[in-house]
């Protein structure tokens, strides 16, 4: 190590600085393109006679069914409108397995399991941990899930419920899944066990800033593998219009569909359908969400090149990054184990990143070499110096 880079770490710390780079959030120009909700004049009784401000829809007004049969590609039988996030309908799926699945409720198996792709979204992983079942976990690669991998964890493991998984920008790596790939998990997944859930958070399905891979339709891909009854998908505008301010989908069928359907007649009185009706008319279609997210790309993308421009100054010795066309998020994976030590330092000098090991259940980063990093919700000034200070971080730990 250098005395010009602890010279430049110490000029950094200096500063006093205070950058919260941790959380994948939109920034207030993103939010912004969504104000007009805020003073949309909504009819109290819709066109279906529906009166919105009272209670009825458990499932959402038709209006907005609609939307999301279009957004997900589901017939609308198949559609349930919710609340503010996708996090809110997974949490609400595995609640209603937990209780309730047929023929055996997960909280009556001995020691249930769950596949979680890795890298991963922490509050997924404390989902299952609020539930106590057992995480395993299997690596993502270019195309998405490594299934050979999938196939020997599965042989080795019995009692296996599920996988959780974000198949479009995963988080935080960014992956898009393939056509095949996603077939073929669906295949191994009904090979092995009639009751296994395919459980799909798209949270960012219409959040390209980049060319990105065309994919069919996750539910024309489990229509064909007749697994719609083992899948639910969801997604939702949390990160569209305004985070919890936004509305959800899902859409599965059959059994699955019933579960959740059991489980929120006893959770949730009804939808807000005011709130429905109000982004349904901001968006009269899945072209107008096309639209409004190419703005939002707009704002995004000058952000992660300038993280990458930073990023690129770095040795290869040190580690490499990943490059999304989409979503919220940048992994670093540095060449020694000093993630950790990365944060910490970062800490040090008042630039907070997402903590070391959160992308892996537990918080056990078994390489302690993976490290998101979040750059939309700063401005590109201040995205700047935290790079610069995360780069000085890395390149100390790894001296070190």
């Amino acid at each position: 190590m250098t005395n010009n880079i602890l010279s430049h770490f110490n000029e950094i710390k200096a500063k006093g600085l205070s950058i919260d780079i941790t959380r994948g959030k939109p920034d207030s120009s993103q939010l912004d393109l969504s104000n007009e909700l805020l003073s949309m004049p909504v009819e109290a009784i819709n066109e279906e006679g529906v009166d919105l401000r009272n209670y009825g829809e458990p499932h959402g007004i038709l209006e907005a069914r609609e939307l999301g049969s279009r957004l997900l590609s589901a017939p609308i039988e198949n559609i349930i409108t919710g609340e503010q996030s996708s996090l809110l309908l997974t949490y609400q799926t595995l609640l209603a397995h937990y209780l309730f699945a047929e023929p055996t409720p997960w909280q009556k198996i001995v020691n249930p399991k769950v596949i979680c792709p890795v890298p991963g979204f922490d509050r997924h992983f404390q989902m299952f941990e609020d539930f106590g079942i057992e995480m395993l976990t299997v690596p993502l690669i270019e195309d998405g899930i490594d299934l050979d991998e999938l196939k020997r964890i599965l042989k080795e493991n019995e009692n296996v419920v599920g996988i959780l998984s974000v198949p479009r920008h995963s988080n935080p790596s960014g992956e898009v899944f393939s056509d095949e790939n996603i077939s073929d998990l669906f295949d191994i997944g009904m090979d092995y066990s009639d009751n296994f859930l395919f459980l799909f958070d798209n949270a960012y399905l219409v959040h390209d800033f980049l060319p990105t891979r065309i994919q069919k339709p996750l539910w024309e891909i489990a229509d064909k593998a007749k697994a719609t009854n083992q899948t639910v998908e969801v997604t939702s505008f949390s990160k569209v219009t305004f985070g919890g301010g936004g509305i959800s989908f899902m859409a599965s069928s059959g059994k699955s569909l019933e579960l959740v359907k059991k489980i929120r007649a006893s959770m949730v009185i009804c939808p807000d359908k005011v709130n429905q009706k109000r982004h349904t008319q901001f968006f009269s279609d899945a072209d107008d969400i096309i639209r409004h997210m190419a703005k939002h790309a707009e704002l995004i993308r000058p952000k992660f090149e300038t993280a990458y421009s930073v990023l690129e100054t770095l040795s290869d010795e040190c580690g490499s990054f990943s490059r999304p066309t989409g979503g919220y998020f940048i992994t670093f994976t540095s060449t020694k184990p000093i993630a950790t030590r990365v944060v910490e330092l970062c800490k040090e000098v008042g630039v907070l990143i997402t903590p070391a090991g959160a992308t892996f259940p537990y918080g056990n980063d078994p390489k302690d070499n993976i490290i998101r990093i979040a750059p939309t919700f700063v401005d590109e000034r201040q995205l700047e110096v935290a790079m610069d200070a995360f780069i000085t971080a890395v390149q100390i730990a790894h001296s070190e």
